[in-house]
């Protein structure tokens, strides 16, 4: 352990700073916390087992359709299964397209680069082509406006992209509750080794997007480009989903005069570490949807501790937004400590100094987030 009891503490959040630079979490280790916040990561690895493979389906199968009514089904189209959509018992696959939307919008990584790239443009061209091969309008609309299909098919690859990413973090927490229920996982340290063991393992896992048109296969994003988990999808994903997100209508004003709005992208903290989990449950605020979805999949011992909380099952989705926000900082802390520059246990003073200057730029973007409200 590296010995910081008498260093000096000159940051706001300098002790989440010594707590991490000693191997700890973000998040207080209890037993409380161990309960809620597997027992929540359960919910949501069956709720992104849904999700992912919704994204890959859409992304394979519904690319360049402009009207895919039938794109949450998944390819299995029924009577009944149509009821229920309209009357909404079922995944709401809308919160998997806003966050894909987010991560679109907000950039970063290799997979926004490389759709920027004159490979990108050729390879879809290429698919442009031989969808709409005995389609003399479209080809039309795709020389009088060479950038509107393309766009498309940069959305299905971050469909694509997301969908591959969601996979692997399913199996990663559907595991962990299989490890809790065995009596392995007992305490947050371990919860937070335990995804940062899984997201180091997939690191490299190769990022690939491909569609197959009649009896043909077009490459979109081939495995020879270099795109990976972590870096290309894993990395961006925290940048816009946990850090920047974006502003729910209803709560801030859009009018660029009010100044409610950052005109700097950069500078968005609307993302699941900073939000306000009181407005879940209101029209227009995307986490509802993903709260509604996790509900259905609580496992019982999570379940009986909302029971027993003051408002009991009144202000079910608070509450679950509230436990989902502690599970997120504890998948904050496993992507920090993977991504330390340095080993954790280092004795190398210059080292040490180098992951403590890392650890201050993190607490640096936290300062305003939910991190102290979590730790009371």
């Amino acid at each position: 352990m590296v010995n910081l009891k008498n260093k000096p503490a000159h940051h706001p959040l300098a002790e989440y700073v010594e707590r991490l630079q000693e191997g700890g979490s973000l998040l207080p280790d209890n037993p409380q916390n161990v309960l809620e916040v597997v027992g929540i990561l359960k919910s949501y690895g069956v709720v992104l087992d849904a999700y992912s493979k919704n994204l890959i389906y859409i992304a394979e199968h519904q690319f360049l359709v402009f009207f895919p009514f039938f794109k949450y089904f998944n390819g299995e189209i029924s009577f009944q299964k149509l009821l229920r959509h309209w009357w909404h018992n079922r995944i709401n696959f809308e919160y998997a397209e806003y966050c894909m939307k987010s991560m679109m919008w907000h950039g970063g990584g290799g997979l926004d680069t490389y759709l920027d790239t004159q490979e990108f443009q050729d390879r879809a061209q290429a698919v442009i082509a031989a969808k709409f091969n005995n389609n003399p309008l479209m080809l039309g609309i795709n020389q009088m406006f060479p950038d509107f299909l393309t766009e498309q098919l940069r959305v299905s690859a971050y469909y694509s992209g997301l969908g591959q990413f969601w996979r692997v973090m399913a199996d990663i927490f559907l595991s962990l509750s299989d490890r809790y229920d065995r009596g392995e996982i007992k305490t947050i340290p371990e919860v937070v080794d335990y995804i940062k063991a899984g997201l180091v393992a997939d690191a490299s896992k190769p990022i690939t997007y491909k569609v197959k048109i009649r009896d043909k296969v077009y490459e979109i994003i081939p495995e020879s480009i270099g795109l990976t988990f972590l870096a290309d999808t894993a990395v961006p994903y925290v940048e816009a989903v946990f850090f920047r997100g974006t502003p729910f209508s209803g709560t801030v004003s859009y009018n660029a005069q009010a100044y409610q709005v950052p005109p700097d992208q950069a500078r968005f903290q609307y993302g699941a570490l900073y939000a306000d989990p009181l407005p879940i449950g209101s029209a227009g605020i995307p986490p509802t949807l993903l709260m509604q979805d996790m509900r259905h999949y609580l496992p019982e011992y999570l379940h009986e501790v909302y029971r027993r909380s003051l408002r009991g099952e009144d202000d079910l989705l608070v509450q679950i937004c509230m436990t989902f926000q502690k599970s997120m900082f504890c998948v904050t802390t496993a992507a920090i400590l993977g991504l330390m520059p340095h080993p954790v246990d280092s004795q190398d003073p210059s080292e040490q100094n180098a992951n403590r200057v890392y650890l201050e730029k993190w607490m640096n973007r936290l300062q305003t987030s939910q991190l102290e409200v979590v730790n009371k």
